[in-house]
């Protein structure tokens, strides 16, 4: 029965529960401070139209996002000087969706890509240049 005269009884169950909210808190800024540690940056947004002749500056990691074009989008395809440094993902229409076609930075690094696109004939060179993240 509560209040039966246990004193030091209740002080050590209020105890016990203040450190285990301490703990419970401890390890939810613990969950928040690792989740922070693993953001994800965004992609970089590059247009097709104006890409021709440039750089372009990603973190390893990262993502190009190819915009633009959309109406030929799936048709693009590239030639990489060197795929250890950046991989091609084509676009696509899963009939859900419509995914723009991309680059993903491998490993740090320097190469140039050529996109070219068999439906409407355009063709644009450009380098990529992956940083350290």
């Amino acid at each position: 029965m509560f209040g039966s005269g246990q004193p030091g009884r209740r002080a050590g169950i209020r105890t016990a529960a203040v450190l285990a909210g301490a703990f419970a808190l401890a390890g939810l800024a613990g969950c928040a401070a690792e989740s922070q540690q693993h953001n994800v940056d965004p992609p970089v947004i590059v247009d097709l139209n104006e890409v021709d002749g440039t750089t372009v500056e990603v973190q390893r990691g990262g993502a190009v996002d190819l915009i633009g074009d959309d109406e030929t989008y799936t048709a693009w395809e590239a030639d990489i000087a060197d795929p250890a440094i950046v991989t091609f993902l084509p676009g696509r229409d899963d009939g859900s969706a419509q995914y723009n076609p991309g680059l993903t930075a491998e490993s740090v690094g320097t190469t140039d890509v050529t996109l070219d696109n068999a439906d409407s004939g355009e063709t644009v060179t450009f380098t990529v240049e992956v940083t350290e993240h």
